[in-house]
């Protein structure tokens, strides 16, 4: 294990992530077998850097040390630093844990793709991708970091668009590079403001200096620039426009690395800046997080929903874990406004907690809701239906993750929302009323959260796998035969499955390990000195059974579902099962008598319908146009109206277009007008240096 200790490691995972892009595209052009080679090596590649990737973080963990290693580069101003502290190491270990489970995946899930596409360039993006998130999360210099997070960010567009035979991916890909430019551009804002203050593009220096520099309005447009450029790409509403277009129009494997992990880069740099570059951030501040942590996590498990798009339901789900995750950022922050270090320590760990479970089983989901869309060719949940009976292992896989997503004890998404929870309970007994309001709202907006998260699941599993199969889908596999378990496809998914339970029960363990991170970030190590368990810092170890309620739970649960089930068991010994039809009062049933997933949904939708906005389109068809008593045809399309784009972007993206079409007229095609143009602008700028 000594070996993992090494920055050369760390050094040999990025020339595999790099290499492997690579060999990926010379493996295509080189092997004419239609991209099967190709497809093997990104994949393999990726997941043996990523193993390896995993095996690093640990290995900082067990040496208690953090690591910092710097190259010079050909750039001026840039220079390639990195620094992994306790916060980079967990971030490290999420990325190559999933993105190993994610490639391995990707193995078999690619193959449709074979001859179809240029896999060669997939693999190259793919590999890109991995290794801009972690150049992204390991660097330690600004200018950087901001070729990092563009990497991160333009090959992750090539791979929302690689499937560019449908016109909806390159609308989404071209919205996700539009959402992501943006978001850019008020991340350069922020790292060129953080510049002002310390005179250095040095993380290291900016730990040193902290805010003193800035005055409070300057702070308050940094704050702002760090919320708008990093909750873009985190999907905070209302800049999660471009996230359930994207992931959906993705490969499923992508679509588990963007939401899993990817979008945790921005929650990554949000802690950096406000607990590690610039502590004693005001109060304010967590207030207004937590108000969009609040609005984020309910709004997005309504339109979750109201959604019939399998991949798009569960984009909106990543919508409302981001604004859970914020709930614990924002909370922290309003702790440490008030000197309330253990439970600043507390609501910091339980976001992090509710990160890496969240990148669990949304993996979880994402790869199941993959084999569902390969089988039966669409994401149309309105088009599934009985699909247990072909796809047993994937059923079981989606009713782990659909548990674990709804916050069911003993698995880890109660865990972290629990904690969340007792964040938010403590913050009630804030001194002033306008703390205690925002608390209160984000209680009951988590709680919302949760009751409708489980409406949402048991509709989408519901509907996708119990029941009779719709006659409207087309199932590839032979449905006289159950689903064959295959390694590269199962086994990422029972590793995941595995985890959601493991971190649910040994939750005191894992708690006892963040609380070491936080610690290390924030009280005087700045995270270079890792000494684990800090249970200390939270002032509750002789108590955590009862903070925590999950062995107990679990215990309880285990003996419930024994004893049931040895009631079951005995009751039934003798007793013979006879399989015969349903009795149904003489009418033979079909598919179409099922409920669907609007009708699943509708009541919920009406009651939320103020914010939701629903619209409904009926066409009807006459077999007779003159009498119009007897129709042949009648559908009903519902839909909603998209507050965000219609009310948001597209009065700022006609104001734009207004303003260019009047600044256009500045182009007279006169050279002389050009130069007198170049001539005004020497005069400004030398009468600006001059002051």
């Amino acid at each position: 294990m000594d070996i993992f200790f090494h920055t050369q490691t760390f050094i040999v995972v990025l020339a595999l992530y790099a290499g492997t892009a690579v060999l990926s595209l010379f493996a295509f052009w080189q092997v004419r077998d239609g991209g099967r080679t190709a497809n093997r090596v990104a994949h393999f590649g990726a997941c043996l850097a990523s193993l390896l990737l995993l095996a690093f973080s640990v290995g900082v963990f067990l040496d208690g040390e953090g690591k910092a290693l710097s190259f010079a580069s050909p750039f001026p101003g840039i220079y390639f630093a990195f620094r992994i502290d306790g916060l980079a190491a967990f971030f490290l270990g999420l990325i190559g844990g999933i993105a190993a489970l994610a490639s391995w995946f990707g193995v078999s899930y690619q193959k449709h793709f074979i001859g179809k596409y240029n896999l060669g360039f997939f693999g190259f993006f793919y590999n890109a991708f991995l290794l801009g998130m972690v150049l992204a999360v390991s660097a330690n210099q600004a200018l950087f970091f901001l070729f990092a997070w563009e990497l991160m960010s333009l090959a992750s567009y090539f791979l929302v668009i690689f499937d560019r035979e449908d016109t909806r991916n390159i609308r989404a890909g071209f919205l996700y590079l539009l959402m992501t430019q943006l978001g850019t551009v008020f991340i350069a804002c922020a790292l060129f403001l953080a510049y002002k203050a310390t005179g250095s593009f040095d993380f290291d220096v900016w730990r040193l200096v902290g805010l003193a520099a800035l005055s409070p309005v300057w702070q308050g447009v940094l704050f702002g620039s760090v919320l708008i450029g990093f909750g873009t790409k985190a999907g905070i509403i209302p800049l999660h426009i471009w996230l359930p277009e994207a992931h959906p129009a993705a490969p499923s494997h992508v679509s588990a690395l963007m939401s899993g992990v990817m979008i945790k880069t921005a929650i990554f740099m949000i802690i950096r800046f406000f607990f590690d570059f610039f502590p004693g951030a005001p109060l304010e501040w967590g207030l207004v997080i937590l108000i969009l942590g609040a609005i984020s996590s309910l709004l997005g498990v309504l339109y979750a929903l109201s959604e019939h798009d399998i991949k798009r339901l569960l984009a909106y789900h990543s919508v409302e874990n981001i604004g859970i995750i914020l709930l614990g950022v924002g909370a922290a922050l309003v702790f440490a406004g008030y000197g309330l270090q253990d439970f600043f320590v507390f609501a910091l760990v339980a976001a992090l907690f509710h990160t890496a479970n969240h990148a669990i089983f949304k993996s979880l989901l994402f790869m199941t809701s993959g084999v569902v869309v390969g089988v039966t060719g669409t994401r149309n949940m309105e088009a599934y239906g009985g699909l247990i009976r072909v796809l047993p292992y994937s059923a079981f896989f989606f009713l782990i993750g659909s548990m674990a997503i709804s916050a069911f004890p003993p698995f880890n998404g109660f865990a972290s929302e629990w904690l969340v929870f007792q964040s938010l309970f403590v913050g009630v007994a804030a001194s002033s009323l306008v703390v205690k309001m925002t608390f209160l709202a984000s209680i009951a907006s988590l709680s919302f959260t949760g009751g409708l998260a489980m409406a949402c699941f048991a509709k989408a599993f519901g509907i996708t796998f119990l029941g009779r199969r719709r006659e409207s889908v087309s199932v590839e596999h032979n449905t006289s035969k159950k689903e064959k378990m295959s390694w590269l496809v199962h086994l990422p998914m029972g590793v995941l499955a595995i985890l959601t339970l493991a971190l649910g029960i040994g939750a005191p363990f894992v708690v006892s390990f963040l609380v070491g991170i936080v610690a290390s970030l924030v009280f005087g190590t700045g995270g270079e000195t890792l000494v684990f368990p800090y249970l200390q810092f939270m002032g509750m170890s002789e108590n955590f059974s009862s903070i925590l309620p999950v062995h107990g739970t679990a215990v309880a649960l285990v003996v419930f579902v024994a004893v049931i089930g040895a009631s079951v068991g005995w009751l039934t010994r003798k007793r013979k099962v006879t399989l015969a039809p349903t009795w149904d009062c003489g009418m033979p049933l079909s598919p179409k008598m099922q409920i669907t997933a609007t009708s699943f949904s509708r009541s919920l939708v009406i009651i939320f319908r103020g914010i939701l906005r629903p619209t409904k389109q009926s066409d009807v068809e006459y077999r007779d146009a003159e009498t119009r008593y007897f129709t042949s045809v009648q559908s009903v399309k519902t839909d909603f109206f998209d507050v965000y784009r219609n009310y948001v972007f597209h009065p700022i993206a006609q104001a734009i277009g207004y303003f260019s079409d009047r600044v256009k007229k500045i182009q007279s095609g006169n050279v002389n007008v050009y130069m007198l143009y170049v001539f005004i602008t020497l005069i400004v700028l030398l009468i600006l240096t001059m002051q």
